[in-house]
């Protein structure tokens, strides 16, 4: 069962990669072909292809590698500027020379190699500035969406395991913690019994309010307790459908802070364990999920090349894999594998953890396709933001209108960043095969 399980958790991942990709070039296409750009492909994965159908001018296929995607909108390189009227879009004229000039020949020739005079007003480069940045930021917007709708699902519609009011476990004694690293023990003739036990708490209690106040929730109930002291505690709990007024008093101890479990405090203890339970959030839950989401993903990419040295140091052995460091999506599909064949976790969660997973994922691949390089589509948006503002600033000025950026010019940063990507992606992988991260 647990082989099983674990099949259908990386199955559903890869299926939720192939989706999210599909979608991301889908994208780019629908508003590309709304602005009437001719669209010779749309592809979902990289080399060989596996299945393709054309209809009309476009061709639909899927191919074996499935880590990405493309669409092909022609004229997304403008004519060379140096050519003559008559010339081929894609001729360098002969006074440019250099292996450079030779990248963006063999690109522009690619490029308008099935260019027929009818096409010459389809051109991508020739469409409006504000059209560019629709056609491509609708990719973009197409996974930060995707992510949304997931959290939403996730949060809204199932909930996440909460803390609630109602009595796991009791402590049986007082442990005061001195070092965050010290071992949990197990009580002795000499540790003072708990305020929870002398006061008669039992486990599935739930606690209604505290010296009078009404609590709403465990965080309020935690503050309560935090704050008290070793003051005298009135306890009201509901107990087999009863109301019962329990007294006691808090005592001062030192405990770990569970938000930050690298952080001691002082302060009321009670002595009890609230139970979990999946709560519904709200909407403005999944924005500021998205939001944290967000800033989480732009200083992980700010802060990728220190990540990745580590993580390629973990590979050979030489450090610990930071948990919390990058993976490729092999490792994510391990880790999608693992969170479904956990027996403890119900399996409705499993499934849900999953979709968390491919939200994240979607919402990291929307942040990181904005970088303003190319091939990332953060690339050509600047391209046309700087064009788009050249060339108002010129009729602004009542100057000659500079013409077209020629994107062509920024190829060789082209092949350079999708070589780090490559070689990044690669370290990832291997990195994730020989030291995975793991839930366990």
């Amino acid at each position: 069962m647990t082989v099983l399980t674990y099949a259908v958790g990386v199955l559903l991942f890869v299926f939720g990669v192939a989706a999210s990709i599909g979608l991301h070039e889908l994208g780019h296409l629908v508003p590309g072909k709304l602005f009437d750009v001719k669209v010779t492909q749309y592809f979902v994965g990289f080399g060989r292809t596996l299945w393709s159908r054309r209809r009309g001018e476009t061709e639909y296929g899927v191919k074996a590698v499935p880590l990405g995607g493309y669409v092909k909108l022609v004229g997304m390189l403008p004519p060379n500027p140096d050519a003559l009227p008559d010339d081929d879009p894609g001729a360098v004229r002969s006074s440019n020379t250099g292996m450079f000039a030779q990248l963006m020949s063999d690109a522009r020739a690619a490029e308008y190699e099935h260019v027929e005079e009818a096409d010459k007003d389809r051109l991508f480069y020739k469409l409006a500035w504000w059209k560019k940045i629709v056609v491509m930021a609708s990719g973009v917007m197409t996974n930060l969406v995707i992510a949304f709708v997931l959290f939403a699902i996730v949060f809204m519609g199932h909930g996440i395991a909460s803390s609630t009011r109602t009595v796991s476990s009791v402590s049986q004694c007082v442990i005061a913690v001195a070092k965050v690293d010290q071992a949990t023990r197990a009580c002795t003739a000499s540790d003072p019994e708990s305020p929870a036990k002398i006061a008669g708490i039992l486990p599935g209690d739930t606690i209604v309010s505290f010296n009078g106040r009404a609590m709403p929730d465990w965080a309020a109930l935690q503050k309560a307790i935090h704050g008290n002291e070793a003051g005298a505690a009135l306890i009201g709990v509901e107990r087999d459908g009863r109301r019962l007024t329990l007294r006691t008093s808090t005592t001062v101890s030192t405990r770990i802070d569970p938000s930050n479990p690298e952080r001691i405090t002082r302060g009321g203890f009670l002595g009890i364990s609230p139970a979990q339970a999946n709560q519904r959030q709200d909407l403005g839950f999944v924005v500021s999920t998205m939001a944290h989401g967000t800033w989480a993903t732009v200083q992980a990419v700010g802060s990728m090349p220190v990540k990745l040295y580590h993580v390629a140091r973990a590979s050979v052995g030489l450090e610990k894999r930071d948990v919390n460091g990058p993976m490729s999506v092999v490792g994510a599909g391990r880790v999608a594998g693992e969170m479904t064949s956990q027996r403890a976790v119900p399996l409705a969660d499993r499934f849900f953890n999953v979709l968390l997973l491919i939200a994240g994922l979607n919402l990291f691949l929307g942040m990181f396709n904005l970088v303003p390089l190319p091939p990332l589509d953060g690339g050509p948006i600047a391209t046309t933001l700087y064009e788009a503002a050249r060339r108002g600033i010129a009729r602004l000025r009542k100057r000659p209108d500079p013409g077209f950026v020629d994107s062509a010019k920024l190829l060789p940063i082209t092949y350079v960043m999708a070589g780090v990507i490559l070689v990044a992606s690669l370290v990832l992988i291997y990195a994730d095969i020989v030291a995975p991260i793991s839930l366990s």
